[in-house]
């Protein structure tokens, strides 16, 4: 069940990062056994607040220094136990760094281990192209036995962490830096599988995951005033995708834009093509970074920079619709 906020109700600007620690501490307060492995960066994951919200929680935080394979070791270790494992870091190491770790040791044996990173992204922002890590959906998406959720707000983080706690398996969290504007209502939960109209058109469909979330709901809105009736769909749930919702839009509309905060390739845009080859094909475009690495700045300078903003969006969906009259 999902609602969306309504326009009576404050849009909080609110990093997805900051759901991991507090709902860390929710999901132990209900009796989940959850554990958490870090990479030395308690403070940024926020991982720190759940290992201070009690002696309990404080027993279950594990600190692994700046050595991410063992982070993904002893993760798995500790979930043969019987606890639900998640693991933090940034995106850049929390998944490149331990990448054989989480395929041959994780996934392999379809251990109870949720890689739960954050500052994924171009919105990790100054940090600059050695941190803005664009390759992590495809390396994710990749490996057999691994679900990835890709969450666009503070309140489907929490879902998606919930979800992810809940599931049986390998999971991964997509988390970021940046404060982002608020899309869906607190307490909103998420489904794997699962993709989310969250505003109906008859012209182009934007699918989007992650911040692009935002964007193409300001692209739609951009679009409306030039005569474009846009749909808008949130891929939370990049694998498993939900096959059905996406067609249905597809037909409707005859095309697609599909935005995304990471590498054009194998990522979301990848997911959608593989999609309409074998059951549908349209005329599709998209928005995400070319193959090259990031570059410092802030998330906006970023956004408008890499052309991944609402207004790269909104003048791909006017050419895409053009093309496909």
């Amino acid at each position: 069940m999902f609602r969306l906020i309504g326009s009576d109700e404050e849009s909080k600007m609110r990093a997805t990062r900051e759901a991991f620690g507090a709902t860390l501490i929710e999901l132990a307060d209900e009796g989940v056994p959850v554990v958490a492995v870090d990479a030395d960066l308690m403070g940024s994951t926020t991982i720190g607040k759940f290992k201070a919200s009690s002696p309990e929680n404080a027993r279950r935080a594990f600190n692994a220094g700046i050595a991410e394979q063992d982070m993904i070791g002893i993760a798995a270790g500790l979930s043969l136990t019987g606890c639900v494992a998640f693991t933090g870091s940034f995106a850049v190491f929390g998944t490149g760094r331990a990448y054989d770790q989480i395929r041959n040791t994780v996934c392999y044996s379809k251990l109870n281990v949720k890689i739960a990173p954050t500052h994924a992204g171009i919105s990790v922002g100054p940090d600059g192209g050695s941190h803005q890590m664009l390759e992590d959906i495809a390396l994710m998406r990749a490996i057999p036995n691994m679900k990835v959720f890709v969450p666009a707000d503070y309140a489907a983080c929490a879902s998606a962490l919930r979800l992810a706690a809940k599931t049986p398996g390998p999971a991964y969290v997509r988390m970021g830096r940046a404060k982002v504007p608020q899309v869906y209502a607190d307490g909103s939960e998420l489904e794997a599988g699962r993709a989310y109209v969250l505003r109906e058109g008859k012209d182009v469909t934007l699918l989007a995951c992650g911040v692009e979330v935002n964007e193409a709901l300001k692209a739609a809105r951009m679009l409306e005033e030039t005569g474009i009736d846009a749909e808008v769909i949130d891929v939370f749930s990049i694998k498993p995708l939900d096959e059905e919702t996406i067609l249905t839009s597809l037909a409707k509309t005859g095309c697609a834009v599909v935005a995304e905060e990471h590498s054009l390739i194998g990522g979301l845009g990848d997911a959608i093509a593989h999609l309409c080859a074998q059951k549908h094909p349209v005329a599709l475009a998209f928005i995400g970074t070319e193959d090259r690495f990031g570059k410092s700045g802030s998330f906006d300078e970023l956004l408008a920079y890499f052309r991944i903003d609402a207004a790269a969006i909104a003048d791909a969906a006017k050419t895409i619709h053009t093309k496909a009259k």
